[in-house]
């Protein structure tokens, strides 16, 4: 049980010091480590190599480079449009927009702060240019960026995956797809008050000839999402090479079909996307390092025995995890949850009965929340740097979005059904 204290003490002293998240999981492994009396300092490194090499993980670098091409390469702008012509014509029509593509763009990128960069460039100085409160204009691009997560291919899916032994990354992408659309609707119910309490009355219209031009445009960024996942449903190929089918269909069609991505723009977007990879893979390693004490401690074990009384209770223990998720959330980003608490609370879960794909949506939506939450939400970071908007601006303005995605987390948690059912059918 020391090792439990040793472990959240370390970890939260170092983040609350301001430490890089990379080098707060190196430290709290050398501090478990150290504790648990078996120093050696080639250790650590051999777990982290150990930890990247993962075959799962392969997906990531692929997701992420094709999740690039398509911002750089004029997928982006056809997302946009094809999202207002669908939904222009209804009063406060970009703000419907920027949800539907928050949807869409869900299917393409996996990745909320990308998601929340691409959309807000695009949106934000529409928005405002109608006269939509900044503030207002921000939330709704931060809120439905939480999407990306959820909605398949998700990069955090992989992570989960490749982190829980056991589990089918085709089934979390599975499960993720028809609450993620219930969220989107979500968002839009919320919408509808807001555009009558702040009186937005613009619609966007196209005509015909205007209306055929964004179908075609659009049809390559619609079909690509429905040739991935029912290529990964039906066993065509792998997630992994589902990533890299991506990252080649993205390359075609922006390079060939639009012409609007040359071959130096290529080598710019494959260096972003190293670099985003870099990171990434550097926190799964770390993690990794983390992860291996944490087993070695038996610190499942020990969370087991402390919630041991709400055991019985599946929803009551439920419960008491998202709201403890809840609040790492805000401390904490989204992928290193995932790799420090995923192995902490899976044994606590399955022994209570409880289904580890149902648990796994729970577990990455509840810390996607975490993304547009105060003090560490990147997404806020991130609309708040294009739309040029204050912070507190921004989270007052979004608070109706955060407590509807909130509300249908804990629906979600009493009515299992509802992500269970469609896993069904899809399956």
């Amino acid at each position: 049980m020391e090792q439990l204290y040793y472990f959240f003490g370390s970890l939260f002293l170092f983040l609350a010091l301001g430490v890089p998240i990379s080098l707060v999981l190196i430290l709290c492994a050398m501090v478990m480590m150290y504790t648990s009396g078996m120093w050696d300092a080639m250790t650590i490194p051999n777990i982290m190599l150990d930890g990247a090499n993962n075959f799962p993980l392969m997906a990531i670098p692929f997701f992420v480079f094709a999740g690039e091409i398509m911002a750089a390469g004029g997928l982006s702008k056809r997302v946009v449009q094809l999202s207002q012509l669908l939904v222009g014509r209804v009063k406060g029509g970009l703000g419907y927009a920027a949800i539907v593509a928050s949807i869409l763009f869900a299917g393409l990128m996996g990745s909320s702060v990308g998601e929340a960069a691409a959309l807000g460039g695009l949106l934000l100085p529409m928005m405002q240019q109608v006269g939509y409160n900044k503030g207002r204009a921000g939330g709704i691009i931060a809120s439905g960026a939480i999407l990306g997560p959820i909605i398949p291919p998700s990069t955090n899916f992989i992570i989960l995956g490749s982190t829980i032994g056991g589990l089918s990354i085709t089934k979390l992408f599975m499960i993720g797809l028809f609450p993620g659309i219930f969220l989107g609707l979500g968002l839009m119910a919320v919408w509808w008050f807001i555009v009558r309490k702040d009186g937005y009355t613009e619609t966007i219209t196209f005509s015909r000839a205007e209306t055929i031009a964004i179908l075609k445009d659009a049809s390559p960024a619609f079909m690509l999402p429905v040739l991935l996942l029912g290529g990964i449903r039906f066993g065509v190929f792998t997630p992994t090479e589902g990533g890299a089918f991506c990252a080649v269909f993205a390359i075609a069609v922006c390079m060939f079909y639009y012409r609007e991505l040359s071959f130096r723009d290529l080598l710019r977007v494959s260096a972003a996307a190293a670099r985003t990879t870099a990171v990434v893979m550097l926190i799964v390693a770390t993690a990794s390092a983390v992860g291996y004490f944490i087993t070695l401690a038996q610190i499942p074990k020990h969370m087991t025995t402390l919630f041991g009384p709400f055991i019985e209770s599946p929803f009551m223990l439920l419960t008491i995890i998202m709201c403890f998720l809840l609040v790492a959330g805000m401390v904490m980003d989204l992928t290193p949850n995932i790799l420090i608490f995923a192995p902490v609370f899976y044994p606590l879960i399955l022994e209570a009965g409880i289904d580890p794909y149902h648990f796994g949506l729970l577990f990455v939506l509840n810390l996607g929340i975490g993304v547009i939450t105060p003090p560490v939400g990147t997404v806020l970071y991130v609309v708040c740097g294009i739309g040029n908007i204050k912070l507190g601006e921004l989270v007052i303005k979004m608070l109706p979005f955060i407590l509807i995605e909130i509300l249908i987390l804990f629906l979600l948690v009493y009515m299992p059904e509802v992500s269970l059912t469609p896993l069904r059918w899809l399956m």
